[in-house]
């Protein structure tokens, strides 16, 4: 069933028309992507169905009773709400309620009139099953797996307004999931996301009971969870039912075809222009003039103009044009910590950290927010003094960084001042470079303060791409670019003839480009020879291994001490012979966990479980001697 139908809708914004007769459906339960270009209007559309604004023209429509969820900005909270006071709101239904029933049962805590003690239980029971209904029994239970899935869990008892925006956005992106609405709405729900916490949006998506619509450029968080593409494009709109590499191969079959279309009807309107000119000439060369063939030009000429002209499909769109050239190779050993420790006064952020990156390295490092991955990259670049151990750079190293949170010292300068200040060229050349990260003409004057983050991003990467480097720090280098974009950033990188260290929550961009992960984890800095997914599987695997460790940690045995007279014994000789078998079957298992086993940690630990389970089978056998 259609849970809202688009009806030819047109939208005009600052003089613009972002588009017009724009027309889709969505179903109930449908999983769809809204993909496309930065500025082709994605973020508008959603405005317009959440109802934020208004349609010029055309019609959108809901089925009856659709509950909307979409988050558009940060709301208002009150003074002194704490993120917890914020995702309770979801709930403010079943707390008007829960208060309600907890009025009742003082009251029936009270002596009364045996009538108005039967409508104070009748009430009672009426707004319980309410408060059923609503999921009241398991509202603290939703709340805390939201907080616990978006890792939200240190910010629940802070101060809403304390909160960096980043902060806030993840907050009110758990108050829109508890409510749970018919429709969602999500954009770019994966930004301000670590990786553990992306993975978790997926799982919770693919279990949601309602339709949700994703505007997002993570490519992989696409596949996941979507099943049917939107794609908006010059003011119009395509469906694909596929996830996004579905969609991006279907899409490129489709292009050709209608471009083998368009050369067809070219070739065709061609032929009748020139038939229509032939047929002129002909009737005025007669004498007297042929009516006859000037009438049948007239007809070709009305045939010609009522045809449905088809537009010319665009193979090849703008995009950036990024050319990066290495400078002077680098020494082998390029950058290195060594016994690292980095504290603040109220956490230990890493100690005894390990990093080593070589000429040639495509090194990543992934881990949840919080963790210290910034903080190991201001370390290299010199910005932030190590606690404990050293870092160094080594010869011949000239680093490119790249930033997530660039900030201009003045706000009212203009792009292209800002873009000379870094790199000495003439004001021609400058805008030469810069049409080709897509900023033209007067754009250029734009001061930087006006600008978004995907344009302040192409601006840095300019820059970057005109420096003498031969050695990149990217810290999220996909953070705001589209789809397109970072498909040039990644080529580009590919070619780049030197080292790169970049830190990233971008899965697609990692697989594609990364052959050697560091995880930053529980303070320790993990390597991985291989790619996000190797790592994440390593990773996993560890973490089944810290859980039988700690079981096994657990289940140790308490070993009778006391001397054992023989008359004591009540042990049926069977029932050692069982235990003997069920200590021997963990022995196995403990000796095939040990040589599967690489950390020494865990070595130890399981060495340890073996000592204990063999002084148990001596001390089973010597029963089992005295006792037969």
């Amino acid at each position: 069933m259609t849970i809202c139908s688009v009806n030819e809708i047109s939208k005009m914004f600052g003089g613009n028309k972002i588009f017009e007769n724009l027309s889709f459906e969505i179903n109930e339960g449908d999983r769809v992507g809204l993909v496309g270009r930065n500025g082709t209007g994605k973020t508008s559309l959603f405005k317009l169905m959440a109802g934020y604004e208004a349609v010029d023209e055309g019609q959108i429509h809901f089925k009856k009773g659709t509950k909307i969820g979409y988050l558009p900005q940060i709301p208002e909270f009150p003074q002194g709400f704490t993120a917890r006071d914020v995702l309770n709101l979801a709930f403010k239904d079943v707390k008007v309620i829960e208060e309600e029933l907890r009025k009742l049962e003082r009251e029936m805590g009270s002596e009364k009139p045996g009538g108005q003690m039967e409508r104070i239980l009748e009430k009672y029971g009426l707004l319980q099953e309410r408060f059923a209904f609503l999921g009241g029994y398991e509202m603290e239970a939703n709340i805390a797996s939201i907080v616990n899935g978006l890792q939200i869990n240190a910010l629940v008892e802070q101060d809403f307004l304390q909160l960096s925006g980043g902060e806030k956005t993840k907050v009110c992106l758990g108050y829109l999931l508890l409510q749970k609405p018919d429709l969602l709405l999500l954009d770019e729900p994966t930004n301000h996301l670590d990786i553990g916490a992306v993975e978790w949006l997926e799982q919770y998506l693919n279990d949601y009971a309602g339709t949700i619509i994703i505007i997002s450029h993570d490519r992989y968080f696409l596949d996941e969870v979507v099943t049917r593409i939107l794609d908006l494009e010059d003011g119009e709109i395509t469906l694909y039912h596929h996830n996004y590499s579905g969609f991006v191969k279907e899409k490129e079959e489709r292009l050709l075809v209608e471009f083998q279309a368009y050369q067809e009807q070219q070739k065709k309107i061609k032929k009748m222009k020139e038939a229509i000119k032939r047929l002129k000439e002909w009737a005025n060369r007669a004498n007297p003039p042929n009516e006859g063939l000037h009438k049948r030009a007239r007809n070709m000429e009305r045939a010609l103009e009522r045809m449905d002209k088809l537009k010319r499909p665009v193979l090849e769109r703008k995009k950036m044009n990024l050319q990066l050239d290495a400078a002077d190779r680098s020494g082998k050993e390029v950058l290195m910590i060594k016994d690292g420790r980095k504290a603040f006064p109220d956490k230990v952020l890493f100690e005894d950290l390990q990093l080593q990156v070589q000429y040639l390295d495509r090194a990543a490092i992934i881990g949840e927010n919080g963790t210290g991955k910034s903080t190991i990259i201001k370390v290299l670049l010199g910005d932030l003094p190590l606690d404990g151990g050293e870092a160094k750079i080594g010869s011949n190293v000239k680093i490119g960084y790249l930033s997530q949170h660039h900030v201009y010292h003045d706000s009212n300068a203009s792009l292209i001042d800002v873009f000379r200040d870094e790199v000495s060229v003439t004001e021609g050349d400058a805008r030469h470079i810069l049409a080709k990260f897509l900023f033209y003409g007067h754009s250029v004057f734009r001061k930087v303060g006006s600008l978004s983050g995907g344009e302040r991003m192409r601006l840095r990467l300019a820059q970057l791409m005109h420096q003498d480097v031969n050695v990149l720090i990217l810290d999220e280098p996909t953070n705001h670019l589209d789809i397109d974009s970072r498909e040039v950033l990644e080529d580009t990188l590919e070619d780049f003839e030197g080292t790169i260290l970049a830190v990233s929550h971008d899965r697609y961009f990692l697989n594609k480009l990364f052959d050697k992960t560091y995880c930053l984890k529980n303070r320790k800095l993990h390597f991985f020879d291989g790619g996000y997914e190797w790592a994440k599987k390593k990773l996993q695997e560890m973490s089944e291994n810290e859980d039988q460790v700690k079981e096994v940690k657990q289940q140790k045995p308490v070993l009778e001490s006391k001397p054992v007279k023989k008359e004591e014994i009540k042990i049926d000789p069977a029932e050692i012979e069982k235990k003997l078998e069920e200590v021997e079957g963990e022995l196995a298992k403990i000796q095939n966990q040990m040589l599967a086993e690489t950390d020494l940690d865990l070595l130890q630990t399981l060495y340890e479980r073996q000592q204990e389970k063999e002084a148990e089978k001596e001390a089973l056998y010597s029963q089992w001697e005295e006792v037969i």
